[in-house]
């Protein structure tokens, strides 16, 4: 479910020190029901590591390859555009706690790095010619003496191309891409937890 982004901004998250230049697009409650340690859960399922991840719907897994052909011939995710050449990661920002501990699996379905894991909080960090982009997952009190998983997404754009890309994406994101993607999260958790 879309959260306003207090649900976020509100929250004590490491990332607001390290980012806070990057904007806050959208706020998720995940529907990742579980106990107080179970992050690390989630992060291995979202990073496609697990031999349970659930493959995505085929609206998702469409959008995205069109998304990836069309960058590929605009040439916006080529290796001089992104993270570490066009600009730098996140990762020089750390501070010293943050980049001596464990940064979480990199993805592997989605062209995404780690960049650090605590016990209620991991980030992911890409780039391309549009934009410097950061997904952050979270892990929440639900209210009901459980905890879920919350998703952020955090956007640097890079510049007016960049702020029009995004203005121009807007519709597919709430339409199409989020409700694919919160469905495939909630039939992969309902699998991580049957198989626990």
């Amino acid at each position: 479910m879309k959260l306003p982004d207090t649900a976020h901004t509100t929250r004590p998250w490491r990332i607001h020190e390290i980012a806070p230049d990057f904007v806050l697009y959208d706020v998720w409650g995940l529907p990742t029901p579980g106990g107080p340690d179970d992050l690390p859960l989630l992060v291995q399922w979202f990073a496609g590591s697990d031999e349970g991840a659930t493959r995505p719907p085929l609206v998702y897994r469409f959008l995205m390859a069109a998304r990836w052909r069309i960058g590929a011939v605009l040439r916006w995710d080529t290796a001089e555009s992104g993270v570490g050449t066009r600009t730098p990661s996140l990762r020089d920002r750390l501070p010293a706690d943050l980049a001596a501990g464990p940064r979480g699996p990199d993805p592997q379905t989605v062209p995404f790095t780690s960049l650090y894991q605590t016990h209620d909080e991991w980030v992911a960090e890409m780039g391309n010619r549009t934009v410097h982009g950061l997904l952050h997952l979270g892990w929440v009190p639900d209210g009901y003496g459980g905890y879920r998983g919350q998703m952020a997404v955090l956007v640097k754009p890079n510049g007016w191309f960049g702020r029009l890309y995004m203005a121009a994406i807007t519709a597919f994101r709430y339409v199409l891409v989020y409700p694919a993607l919160l469905g495939m999260i909630e039939r992969g958790w309902r699998q991580q937890l049957a198989g626990r």
